[in-house]
Parts: C-alpha cells; structure tokens; sequence
C-alpha cells in the first residue's frame, strides 16, 4: 500500500466538491434549499463511485433539518481490496439558506482521514446539534500553548479574548474583526463586542468559512466566536489543522431535553469538555478541501460566462501544510457530471 495515499487521492475529493458546487449552483437564489442540497449530494455520491476507497461518512449533513444530506455509517467509494480506508465528514452545501436566497458564503467542503494505528476513528462525531466555537489565528495559538494561563477559552469573556488576542497580533483593540453567526443564541457575544469597540462582522449561515477566516492571510478576520452547528466544528478543525490556526468547542445542548438525551446516551460527562481541533479532527492522515458555491471569506463562487463555468477551490493538508487555491474552467459544451440518481455522466 502506498505510504501517501491522501496525496494520491486528493484530488479525486476535490473533483466532488467541484461538482456539488457546480450542480447546486444551478439552484441559486430559487428559493429551494433542499433542492440545491439533493444537487450537491446527488454529485458526490456519484463521484464517491467512482474513487477507489473504502470510505465511511462518519460526519454527515442534515443532522438539524433532515435534509438530503449523506448519512453517517454510509458506505462511500469501490470498497476494492486493498484501496485506502477513510473516515469523511463533508457539508454538501454550508450554506444551504444562502444558496436559495442567492446569498454569499456557501461552500461545498469534505474532510478526509486515514485512521492512524489504534484509532477507532480520525473525524470525531458529536451527537448533538450545536458547539460553542472560538477560533482564533497560528499566533494566538501557539502563545496560548506556550503559555495556558492566557484567557483564550471558549469559556471566557469574548472581551477579554479580544483583548489578548490584540496584544498578540500587534492590534489595537478596536481593530480586532470578530465574526460571529447572526442568532438570538449569539446575542451575548455580540454585545460584548458592540461594548468593547471591537469591529463586528455578522453572517447569516455558513460558519465553515467562517471559523477558518482568522486563519486565512486573505481575510481581515481575527477571531470567530459564538454557537453553530456541531458537524461543522469537526470540518472547520480538520481546515485548521491544516493552516495552523486553532479552534475551542463545547458542546451546546439547544435546551434541556436535549441535554438529558445527551445524558441518557453516555455524554453526561462531555458536556463541560473544551474540545480543541485535534480531538475533533486527530491524526495527520487528513485532507481538507472546499468549492464555492457563492462567494466566501475563503473562496469565490462559481462564475458562469457564457459557455464557461469557474469553480473556486481549496486544497490542503496536514503533511505537507500545502495550500492550494485551484481555479478551474470548465468547458460547458463538454462538461460531465457523474450523477448517483443517473448513474451515468450527465451534461451541465
């Protein structure tokens, strides 16, 4: 077996994040979320047929709204003898409102992991909908390593994250970024942002992008902060790992039926765990890659021009730290997509 096999394979991922951001763009600003999910699930479930893995959805989307997401235990890939075993977490479409209101940030993005020696599994699932998340840059990240006593916790005021992470980054506090994810849940944090003086970037969806976006040299982003999807914590760790940047996550039960179903199944105990990236996203067998659907802090959307469609990716991975922005053009007179609900390739 080869000793890389991520990098043999990597591109055939970003080939299906390509094609679900292709597929669901069609449905940009129709008004029909689950339409533009079906399109992007439909596209890499066909492309997932015709990669020679032994993949297992360990991470799937639809887990809030029961949307025609990939289900977890879904077996993915030839299933050969002998090809690569990968755990994969993936988001067909983050973003999925946005999508349908012809909105910015959505993205199609998959994490992939090879289990290393002893590991049940590489990607790791939490059973509950939402994770109080904090995500800060590479130097915030390794002062706090150096020094643990700094209060960079998902625990802490964000006030006085802001603050640290100022005198860290050379920043005056005022010109810290925080993006935080437009809720009432999130209201808090807000708040504390408004008061302090810091500048406030709001989004609708999309919280992938969002928590990478301090990490990125592109973004004017510094910090992420506030209470978003569960599955989407583990694809943004298994992104930052790559770039460097880190994340803080807690589990967030939405109210106290959840909370005691958590209990009842065993996770009474997880429930004040700060889990960093590396235990959501562990090992260093693992891929991250994304396509726009619609412009992102970290990627543009697809462009249609005329006969011409341009897809905006990204591809990284841990290994190497490599990160490669790939734009592609896309011939529409002879551009195929291999479709699972056709099992043939399809014409744009």
């Amino acid at each position: 077996m080869h000793k890389d096999e991520e990098r043999v394979i990597e591109l055939e991922f970003l080939r299906a994040t390509e094609n679900a951001a292709l597929h669901s763009s069609h449905w940009m600003g129709r008004g029909d979320k689950e339409a533009a999910d079906f399109a992007a699930c439909d596209a890499i479930r066909g492309m997932f047929d015709l990669m020679d893995i032994r993949g297992e959805i360990v991470i799937g989307e639809g887990i809030k709204d029961e949307a025609p997401g990939l289900f977890i235990g879904e077996k993915v890939g030839t299933w050969l003898e002998g090809s690569p075993r990968f755990d994969v977490a993936l988001d067909p479409v983050d973003g999925t409102t946005n999508v349908s209101k012809g909105m910015p940030n959505s993205i199609s993005c998959i994490a992939a992991a090879i289990p290393e020696d002893g590991e049940d599994c590489a990607l790791q699932e939490i059973p509950a909908f939402y994770m109080n998340k904090l995500s800060y840059p590479e130097v915030v990240r390794q002062a706090w390593i150096k020094d643990p006593s700094l209060p960079i916790s998902v625990d802490a005021p964000i006030s006085e994250v802001i603050k640290v992470s100022a005198k860290l980054l050379g920043k005056n506090v005022r010109d810290i970024t925080v993006m935080v994810l437009d809720r009432p849940r999130n209201e808090y944090i807000i708040e504390q942002v408004r008061s302090l003086g810091s500048k406030l970037r709001m989004i609708a969806d999309g919280d992938i992008t969002a928590a990478m976006a301090p990490s990125l040299p592109s973004t004017d982003v510094d910090l992420y902060a506030g209470i978003g999807g569960a599955p989407e914590a583990v694809l943004s760790a298994a992104g930052l790992r790559c770039l460097g940047g880190g994340q803080q996550a807690k589990i967030w039960p939405a109210d106290e039926a959840e909370k005691q179903q958590l209990i009842k199944d065993g996770w009474g105990d997880q429930l004040d765990r700060i889990y960093r990236s590396k235990d959501l996203a562990a090992g260093n067998n693992i891929l991250f890659c994304a396509t726009g659907i619609s412009a992102s802090p970290l990627l543009q959307g697809v462009h249609i021009d005329g006969k011409t469609a341009v897809t905006h990716s990204v591809l990284m991975r841990i290994k190497s730290k490599t990160v490669r922005f790939v734009e592609a053009h896309h011939d529409l007179r002879t551009k195929t997509i291999r479709l699972r609900s056709t099992k043939e390739e399809t014409r744009m």
